[in-house]
């Protein structure tokens, strides 16, 4: 019998523990499920159901890549064109697509159980009337996510909002303004009735500042869509309610970090004061943690790293672990390379002044030690993080210095082991968790009492020293004499040689042939590895793999009201001072040194034109689950595309290509497909 697929996307009930604060989800034992939904304590157990498609939406790789690939930031490694081309490059791009189809099934699957949530809360014999029309709240804020994210991709949607209209097998599409409204009513019911504190104290819930910062980037995107509300453009609607957020920041509990650098520390994963809107990640420390037994955990920051063995092999200069079939503790799983940075996307940040730059991006790579886990752990040990301080130091050879195009100087020379990681025995479901720390330059004693802790070891300062004796390859965003080159004994490249001069838009890598200019040709596999998902709680690994990252992901942080203010401001009044004033906040707070925040260095704007807008999101909220729709509601593929992403723009066309395809799995199981309409696909 057919059955509706958006009512299906997630499992009603799982089982997720996060955190001695958990969201407790439904799982009646003793009393029927109607029983159990009309008592508070059940239904407010149920309603953590509305948190799970967070995870479904972000832990995984598949919004990650829906809402950022086939833009003006990102391309192909060389040698992966046939990785999600249909996405990436809009290459036979058909209704079968799977990261597409999840992304719908999630949405759905989440807006059922937040339906079911709301329509039960007028149902409940017992409970708090306070605390009901706070969860309540929580509820409709979820599902007006969960509809920003379907109509920004697909376009029009059916607007569900009825449990017993998930039963319909001939669903009509609503209007793109209908869909808006019903998003906006929630977004505003969230914030009046929501608390600047969470519910319980629990973090991981939503606030008054989640509800208004939605409700500016709901407002953004519905202006792109030339939408109003009361005589008044969505456009201006994002623009005072982002004003709104920023100027009473302080009364919703909201704020911008004063430095960079601290967005993605390790240490602010948790409590980041720059959060609005938060999936909290699991604990694994926790022994509610052997609970869950989902794969849904973090691995997006992989599909963003080369892949380091085809660049170096794993018998000379790159070492990952005791043998060579053992992943890398220190970068995970070094296997992936699906998703690069365009020359846009690098060309945005001067490095000079900009710290975002180091704080976005991997270009020093190093090996690792395990010393740390042998200290405490002996014998048992688990590989790879029983790797030695001696056996991850590299003696560079002759044939080294002559591959890598090493000065023959260094011959004799040694590279040691940049970060150490402790092997650390979590609940057994998680299994080992590998905390990293960093071995001082000019300490070689291998001590673990001469490690580092700092805030994020993924981060190494700009530019790369000289004399650096703990980096093995370092990719320059500053072109490198020979010379130059020369005077490092660690494998030097220019970021501008790994890209095919053939390509203007700078969205062609150069292939491993012998005639790339590359040495070796090999070098060709490197790109800089956007890295800000690439740390989590207590910094842990999950499994063997290390693949899996079980921190906590931003749906949406400050520094983006910041930007729609800024964007709106220039989509209503053209002022581009005040644009300005908005974006030199971001900037003021990531230039490296306060003395060259000013218009000389290009870090102070005295004015600002839409295209600094769209620049300035590249810098700050790359990689952030964004860029797609921001492309959309400015009608700016065409343009950015063809200046700056050649590959994807030669098969994108317009009339299709603003929407995501519907699902053939959702269609086939209708009465009226043809009706329903494919999006053009």
């Amino acid at each position: 019998m057919k059955r509706i697929l958006y009512i299906s996307g997630l499992s009603l009930i799982i089982t997720l523990y996060i955190s001695s604060c958990s969201l407790k989800e439904f799982n009646p034992t003793s009393l029927s499920e109607e029983v159990a939904l009309r008592k508070f304590d059940g239904w407010k157990a149920y309603q953590s159901n509305c948190y799970t498609g967070l995870w479904g939406s972000l832990i995984n790789f598949q919004y990650g890549i829906v809402s950022e690939v086939g833009t003006d930031l990102w391309t192909f490694s060389y040698n992966n064109h046939n990785q999600y081309r249909d996405v990436m490059a809009y290459e036979e791009f058909t209704n079968s697509s799977g990261v597409v189809r999840n992304v719908w099934d999630f949405a759905w699957g989440s807006i059922k159980d937040c339906n079911k949530t709301i329509e039960i809360s007028s149902l409940l014999t017992d409970g708090n009337a306070d605390d009901i029309k706070v969860l309540v709240a929580e509820s409709r804020l979820l599902r007006a996510y969960y509809y920003s994210v379907l109509v920004a991709q697909f376009g029009r949607v059916p607007l569900i909002t009825t449990v017993e209209a998930t039963t319909n097998l001939n669903p009509k599409r609503d209007s793109i303004p209908k869909i808006y409204a019903q998003i906006v009513s929630d977004l505003r019911y969230a914030f009046d009735n929501l608390k600047v504190t969470p519910l319980d104290n629990n973090p991981q819930r939503v606030t008054k500042k989640s509800a208004l910062g939605l409700l500016a980037r709901v407002y953004a995107q519905g202006g792109g869509e030339g939408l109003t509300e009361d005589g008044k453009t969505y456009w201006l609607r994002a623009k005072e309610v982002a004003d709104s957020l920023i100027t009473f920041r302080a009364t919703y509990n909201a704020a911008l970090y004063d430095d960079f650098a601290k967005v993605f520390a390790a240490a602010n994963n948790r409590n980041n004061t720059e959060a609005i809107f938060t999936a909290y990640g699991l604990n694994p420390y926790n022994v509610a943690y052997d609970y869950f037994t989902g794969s849904g955990k973090p691995n997006i920051y992989l599909h963003y790293y080369p892949k380091f063995d085809d660049a170096f092999g794993t018998g000379d200069i790159f070492k990952r672990g005791v043998n060579p079939n053992t992943s890398n503790a220190y970068y995970g799983r070094c296997n992936q390379q699906f998703i690069a940075p365009t020359k846009y996307l690098i060309n945005c940040f001067n490095a000079n002044y900009d710290k975002r730059w180091e704080n976005t991006f991997v270009t020093a790579f190093a090996n690792y030690s395990g010393v740390q886990a042998i200290s405490s752990l002996g014998s048992g040990t688990p590989a790879p993080a029983n790797v030695t301080y001696s056996a991850a130091t590299i003696t560079l050879t002759a044939a080294m210095c002559t591959k890598y195009g090493i000065s023959s100087s260094f011959v004799g020379s040694k590279i040691y082991p940049y970060a150490d990681v402790n092997a650390r025995n979590a609940s057994p479901n998680a299994t080992w968790q590998y905390i990293p720390m960093i071995w001082n330059k000019g300490d070689y004693s291998g001590s673990v009492s001469a490690l580092s802790n700092v805030a994020n070891a993924n981060v190494h300062p700009y530019p790369l020293a000289v004399d650096e004796d703990r980096f093995i390859a370092y990719l320059s965003k500053t072109p490198l004499t020979t010379a130059e080159k020369q005077a490092r004994k660690y494998v030097t490249v220019n970021i501008d040689d790994l890209f095919d001069p053939s390509d203007p838009t700078g969205s062609t890598y150069k292939a491993v042939t012998s005639t790339n200019g590359l040495t070796p040709s090999s070098l060709a596999n490197l790109f800089p590895a956007m890295m800000k998902f690439n740390h989590n709680f207590e910094g842990g690994w999950l499994g063997g793999n290390f693949q899996q990252k079980l921190g906590n992901i931003m749906i949406m942080r400050m520094a983006e009201v910041y930007l729609i203010a800024a964007e709106a401001t220039l989509k209503t009044t053209g002022d581009g001072a005040a644009a300005a004033g908005y974006l030199n906040e971001l900037r003021r707070r990531a230039t490296r040194n306060p003395a060259d925040f000013n218009v000389g260095t290009g870090m102070q704007l005295g004015s600002a034109t839409i295209n600094d807008v769209f620049d300035e999101y590249a810098r700050e909220l790359c990689g952030e689950y964004n860029r797609w729709a921001i492309l959309k509601r400015h009608k700016a593929f065409e343009t950015r595309l063809a200046t700056y992403n050649k590959t994807a723009f030669v098969n994108f066309v317009p009339t299709k290509h603003y929407n995501r395809p519907i699902p053939f799995n959702f269609l086939n199981q209708i009465n009226n497909a043809d009706e329903f309409g494919n999006n053009g696909y």
